[in-house]
């Protein structure tokens, strides 16, 4: 068992090798903290933390650094989420401001999160598969091409260009949009297929038969891609200056950066507590392979439930000042989604 000093002792070990880059001893814990007591009782309350496996000794006779294990216990019991600074908030006030759509917005968000944490930001996009379509439209480009237009009550938003099979005129064009509004309009993204196929089997024209199965299929893709997990990210380059903070190579984490999928489910996996706050450190994301980071990250609200943003560096990084980073950038972003679903 360790004793509430000895956490504190394990408090200060983070808190400065997280500061100096250097293992920690004895000696500067006493200079730097008021203790009140001995180097050589700091020593001893050291010996009791590396017998349950929270700091460890990298060389023979030198200071201590955290192990995976106790940036945990850091993290669960002793960090204290610090406030931003009026600076701070500012800058994720600005960055932020009357964003031109949701890609834009989500865009902003890590690249103001890198900003303030110097670490890679990830962000979920908001989840589309329980929302409802809100407006569809159909724009004449040619008489044998059209611009769909799909707008869903969660900010989703897709346009995409769609050659027909035949030629349309205006009157064509107008029944295809009262049917595609009728039958679309008010239902859930995941029920849009069924919504479709059941357009494609109903008796017309020939000519806007075709037209329609065209139509159907752009559309049934697009909801698709609605579905779909995503995953906005910014910083990477950060990885390459913070190199000689992981203990390995960086290339898994720069190929979970690359194909997303790992970190999609990291992300989703990762258990928050009361606050919406989560971390998943180093050796806990040895099945996802990436042993050699940690990722703390912020729930924020969006129409379809919650979604995360958040940073992943090495696990020698700022917790408590990541957290708040995460958090406020989360509560900036939740007001602005649901300002956004106030205002459409």
């Amino acid at each position: 068992m360790v004793s509430e000093r000895g956490l504190q002792v394990l408090r200060a070990i983070v808190q400065d090798y997280v500061a100096s880059h250097e293992p920690v001893g004895s000696k500067s814990i006493v200079e730097r903290h008021s203790f009140g007591v001995s180097a050589a009782t700091i020593r001893n309350d050291m010996a009791l933390l590396e017998d349950e496996e929270l700091i460890t000794a990298p060389h023979t006779s030198s200071g201590r650094v955290p192990t995976d294990k106790g940036y945990r216990v850091f993290v669960d019991h002793l960090a204290q989420v610090r406030p931003l600074s009026t600076a701070q908030r500012s800058a994720i006030s600005s960055f932020l401001t009357e964003p031109t759509d949701l890609d834009d917005l989500m865009i902003r968000t890590v690249r103001v999160l890198t900003q303030l944490t110097g670490q890679v930001a990830l962000a979920q996009y908001p989840s589309f598969a329980r929302a409802h379509v809100t407006h569809v439209e159909l724009v004449s480009l040619a008489p044998n091409r059209l611009l769909v237009i799909l707008v869903t009550d969660a900010g989703g938003v897709s346009q995409r260009i769609v050659p027909l099979p035949v030629e349309l005129d205006e009157t064509d064009l107008t029944a295809l949009r009262i049917r595609l509004t009728g039958t679309l309009t008010g239902s859930s993204v995941r029920d849009g297929s069924e919504c479709l196929t059941a357009l494609q089997n109903e008796v017309g024209p020939a000519r806007t038969t075709a037209a329609m199965s065209a139509l159907a299929k752009a559309i049934g893709e697009e909801l698709a891609e609605f579905r779909q997990e995503r995953l906005v990210m910014a910083g990477a380059a950060t990885l390459a200056r913070r190199e000689q903070d992981f203990r390995g190579s960086i290339h898994p984490l720069l190929e979970a950066i690359e194909e997303q999928v790992t970190l999609l489910r990291l992300m989703r996996e990762m258990v928050a507590d009361e606050h919406g706050l989560a971390a998943s450190i180093g050796a806990e994301n040895e099945a996802f392979g990436l042993p050699e980071a940690s990722i703390v990250a912020s729930d924020y609200q969006t129409h379809g439930g919650t979604a995360r943003v958040g940073v992943m560096g090495p696990t020698r990084m700022d917790y408590p000042s990541n957290f708040a980073a995460a958090r406020a950038v989360a509560r900036y972003l939740s007001r602005m989604l649901e300002d956004d679903e106030t205002g459409r």
